[in-house]
């Protein structure tokens, strides 16, 4: 896991490299203007993709409509790119690569690029980052890209929301989706179940369930929280601590769930209690023990 560290040249810094239109965004510092200033065209084939690049699928139909696109209107939008060492006016992709692509299959000669100086570290920063503004992401997809930010940067959920322009609630929403069982994630990916219906079932005693009754029955979200709260009512531990916690403490069983990427349950009796993280395997146990001892 890389050291962690504070957003410094990182996460905010990056967003400058990642935007929409350059020609659009304002110039507010130094580093900008070279980066404006460092704008120019290449032969398509001495550009290279990134090895390291995590997103490993593209749709063909998408890339088909961008590449007509681009025959139009040609490219518009600069590749992110920094040199390859050891060969020289070769570039490897730190942001564009759907772009890179489908210029490909527009024939295009030549791509426009920004060259700058990323450190191997930063180049999968700014991949993470570009796939999370992708509008086409699912709810996990997204949630995954959020994960990915704090396990290997060490960014916190304030300082995504900020550099990200999101809320902090959104980023803690989809990430507690991760705690869901892998059958309801399922759902949630192939879009049978929305990212609300997967919310209502974060606290159901048995969400695998539920959420098998909501694809078969096609019902609401409201529908759905209705009927997670009753299986709540009706469960045999109704009676227990567990089952009558109260809406901070649920809340901070959220946030911790959401943290650390496991399951996580607060008995409080009294002024103690008991924290209890649930694993699913050996492989999970070990990752939560590193966790653990990177945090003290």
């Amino acid at each position: 896991m890389a050291e962690k560290r504070g957003l410094g040249r990182g996460l905010s810094a990056l967003m400058a490299d990642v935007g929409t239109d350059p020609t659009e965004a304002n110039v507010t510092s130094i580093d900008d203007r070279k980066a404006r200033d460092a704008q120019r065209s290449v032969p398509i084939e001495r550009i290279r993709p990134n090895p390291d690049q995590p997103r490993r699928t593209f749709d063909e139909d998408a890339l088909e409509e961008l590449a007509a696109s681009l025959s139009a209107k040609g490219i518009i939008q600069p590749l992110i790119v920094r040199p390859i060492e050891g060969e020289a006016g070769t570039f490897e992709i730190v942001a564009g690569e759907r772009r890179w692509r489908a210029a490909q299959m527009a024939q295009l000669h030549e791509v426009p690029i920004i060259v700058r100086d990323f450190t191997d570290t930063e180049v999968l920063e700014v991949a993470i980052v570009e796939n999370i503004q992708r509008e086409d992401l699912n709810p996990l997809e997204e949630a995954l890209g959020y994960r990915q930010l704090i396990d290997t940067f060490g960014h916190t959920q304030a300082q995504m929301a900020e550099a990200l322009g999101k809320s902090r609630s959104h980023i803690a929403n989809l990430m507690r989706l991760l705690t869901l069982p892998d059958d309801v994630q399922n759902y949630v990916r192939s879009g049978e179940l929305s990212a609300g219906h997967a919310r209502a079932l974060i606290t159901a005693a048995d969400p695998s369930a539920i959420a098998k009754t909501i694809v078969a029955k096609g019902l609401s979200v409201r529908e759905a929280e209705r009927l997670a709260k009753g299986q709540v009512a009706n469960s045999p531990k109704a009676e227990t601590p567990k089952e009558t916690k109260d809406a901070d403490t649920r809340a901070l069983e959220a946030d911790l769930s959401a943290a650390l990427g496991f399951k996580v349950s607060i008995d409080h009796r009294g002024d103690g209690g008991t924290v209890s993280i649930r694993y699913r395997s050996l492989e999970e146990l070990d990752t939560l023990c590193g966790k653990i001892s990177q945090a003290r």
